[in-house]
C-alpha cells in the first residue's frame, strides 16, 4: 500500500511538472505572438502607398531627423528659386514673392521692400527683363540649432539686348515651425542676407531683323 501511495505521489509530481511546463510554454508562445503582432502593426504603419498613374507604389515613412539635411536644402532651394525667378509681369512677381515670404522671416521681407522701394521690380517690367537662377550648392550645418546655411547660386539677367550672369552667395539660419500647405518642409529662414552678388560676364544677344 505504501508503494502505491508512493507511486501515486510520484505520478502526481510528474503530472504537475508537465502541466507547469505546458503552461510556461503557452505563456512564452503567447508573449512571442503578441510581440510579433505589434512588430507587424508597426511595420505596416510605417508603409505609405502612393497612387501614381493608376498604380499603387509602396514607400516607407521615416523620422524627420533622418531627412533634415535633405528637407533643409530643398527648403532653401525653393525659397531662392521663388525669390529670384522674376518675369516682366507684376502678377507673376507678386505670386512668386508671396510664396517665398512664407518660407522666411522679416529679413526677406525687408530685402523685398528695399528692392521695391528702389524701383527694381518696376524696372524689370518696363525694361522687359527677366531673371532666372541656378542653385549651385547649399551647405547646411545641422550640428547646431538653429541650422546655419550658405547658398551658392548663379543668376542670369536676360535683357532684350544682353544676358548678364551674376554670382550669388547668401547665408542665414533655419528654425523649425509647423508644416503647412504654404510651408511643407516646416522650416523658417531667419537672418537671411546676401554676402556676394556681382557680375561675372555680360554677353550680347542677336536681335531679330
Amino acid at each position: 500500500m505504501f508503494n502505491k501511495m508512493k507511486n501515486i505521489d510520484t505520478a502526481f509530481r510528474h503530472i504537475r511538472a508537465f502541466t507547469m511546463l505546458v503552461v510556461a510554454g503557452c505563456i512564452v508562445i503567447s508573449c512571442f505572438s503578441v510581440y510579433k503582432s505589434f512588430s507587424l502593426v508597426s511595420s505596416m504603419q510605417g508603409k505609405i502607398y502612393i497612387l501614381a498613374n493608376g498604380k499603387a507604389l509602396e514607400a516607407y515613412s521615416s523620422d524627420r531627423k533622418d531627412n533634415i539635411p535633405v528637407e533643409a536644402r530643398d527648403h532653401i532651394k525653393t525659397f531662392h528659386a521663388l525669390f529670384f525667378t522674376l518675369d516682366p509681369d507684376d502678377k507673376a512677381i507678386d505670386a512668386n514673392i508671396k510664396k517665398a515670404l512664407y518660407l522666411a522671416d522679416g529679413s526677406a521681407k525687408r530685402v523685398y521692400d528695399d528692392l521695391k522701394e528702389n524701383g527694381f521690380y518696376s524696372g524689370l517690367i518696363s525694361g522687359n527683363v527677366n531673371q532666372t537662377i541656378r542653385i549651385d550648392s547649399v551647405l547646411v550645418d545641422i550640428d547646431a540649432y538653429p541650422y546655419r546655411f550658405r547658398c551658392h547660386a548663379t543668376q542670369d539677367i536676360i535683357r532684350p539686348t544682353s544676358i548678364t550672369t551674376r554670382s550669388l552667395l547668401t547665408e542665414g539660419s533655419l528654425r523649425n515651425v509647423s508644416r503647412s500647405d504654404n510651408n511643407p518642409h516646416g522650416f523658417l529662414i531667419e537672418r537671411w542676407n546676401t554676402i556676394d552678388n556681382r557680375d561675372l560676364k555680360t554677353a550680347g544677344r542677336n536681335q531679330p531683323k
